[in-house]
């Protein structure tokens, strides 16, 4: 089984819809695939319950707020979504569960500073020892050097920028809809698919393999 938790303790910086999408690549390869939330605002959730049967079924992981089960029976993926200020003792939590963090983070001067701490604790923490841990920068504007100001940043820290993915609306009228980029006619989304590819390939890659 392979864990992947998304978090970030700053909120609104897309945390809910790298989970769902990750959630949705995974279903499209054929995967057991469920979907945890543990925000209190259960956007994850009630993506889920607006994606229809017909689609590629990702199964519900229950949880709560205040507790991180186990896989269900019969699942070899999980994708949990996290809540803003998720530090100390509840992230230590997390990561007992977790093969891989991935990170998303908006690369605007605010965000990288409220988010240093985050990374610096999720890098020192002593469950992080076998977590693999990824950043990949949210909501991009297109041809401008936010990206590479960003990655300057994290080598510092040493943590992985996987890449970028551009602000646009196909998430929000996808989400609306409980879809995902794997869930329509790849010519809609082509310039989106083509940015999820170092992160798809960072997931796919054998746990414990960097």
């Amino acid at each position: 089984m392979t864990v992947y938790v998304v978090a970030n303790p700053k909120g609104g910086v897309g945390k809910s819809t790298i989970a769902t999408n990750l959630a949705g690549y995974l279903a499209s390869q054929s995967q057991a695939v469920c979907l945890g939330d543990i925000d209190r605002q259960e956007s994850a959730r009630l993506w889920l319950s607006l994606r229809a049967p017909q689609l590629a079924p990702i199964a519900l992981w229950p949880t709560d707020p205040d507790d991180v089960t186990r896989l269900p029976k019969g699942m070899t993926h999980g994708v949990l979504d996290t809540p803003a200020g998720l530090t100390g003792k509840r992230l230590r939590e997390v990561l007992k569960r977790a093969d891989k963090v991935i990170v998303p983070l908006q690369p605007s001067v605010f965000d990288i500073f409220a988010t240093r701490d985050f990374l610096t604790e999720l890098m020192d923490d002593r469950h992080a020892g076998s977590v693999q841990v990824a950043v990949i920068a949210n909501r991009v504007r297109e041809h401008s050097h936010s990206a590479e100001q960003l990655e300057h940043f994290l080598g510092s820290l040493g943590v992985t920028l996987l890449g970028h993915l551009r602000d646009t609306q196909n998430y929000l009228h996808l989400a609306a809809h409980g879809l995902t980029l794997w869930d329509v006619a790849p010519s809609r989304v082509e310039r989106d698919l083509e940015l999820w590819q170092p992160l798809l390939a960072w997931a796919d890659a054998p746990v414990g393999k960097a």
